[in-house]
């Protein structure tokens, strides 16, 4: 399983952080697997610490945060983008189908296809759907601190109703 993790660079620019595959364990004897992409530990989250979410412990029997989260899935016509935007969030989004295309402030862009996940950091993004298909992401949002650099705090930004 595919993710793709947004960071910043010393200048405050969106940059990926990582791009890698995430190892599924068997978990159950009918073989479910289990990939975790990321996880925290802490709230509010922390968007500037280094270390690799994925390799930080899961919530025993838990599968939600006490203290709130959203749930959205957005289905994209063909050829739409949304606008260059930012929230004070990690979000967790999940190609469900199709294929769509991840583009930074910083200029770097990553197409997602079915089953990839982008792990978004408080980064300026767009979401671009260059094909003539629809396409669904899920998105799990959860409040953030915001990402500070060089004093300054980068928040909520170019979204229609934020």
């Amino acid at each position: 399983m595919r993710r793709i993790v947004t960071g910043h660079d010393a200048k405050g620019l969106a940059i990926i952080d990582k791009d890698d595959e995430i190892e599924r364990l068997d978990v159950t004897p009918e073989h479910a697997t289990f990939a975790v992409m990321w996880s925290t530990n802490q709230w509010p989250i922390d968007n500037q610490t280094p270390a690799d979410g994925a390799t930080k412990p899961t919530f025993s029997g838990r599968s939600h945060n006490d203290n709130g989260s959203v749930v959205r899935f957005v289905d994209m016509p063909p050829n739409a983008c949304s606008p260059m935007h930012r929230t004070q969030t990690l979000d967790y989004g999940i190609v469900i189908f199709g294929e769509v295309e991840l583009e930074l402030d910083g200029g770097e862009k990553r197409t997602l296809k079915a089953g990839d996940t982008c792990i978004q950091r408080g980064t300026n993004h767009l979401w671009r759907n260059n094909t003539d298909k629809w396409v669904r992401i899920a998105f799990v949002l959860i409040h953030s601190k915001p990402v500070v650099i060089d004093g300054k705090a980068l928040t909520d930004e170019g979204f229609p109703g934020q």
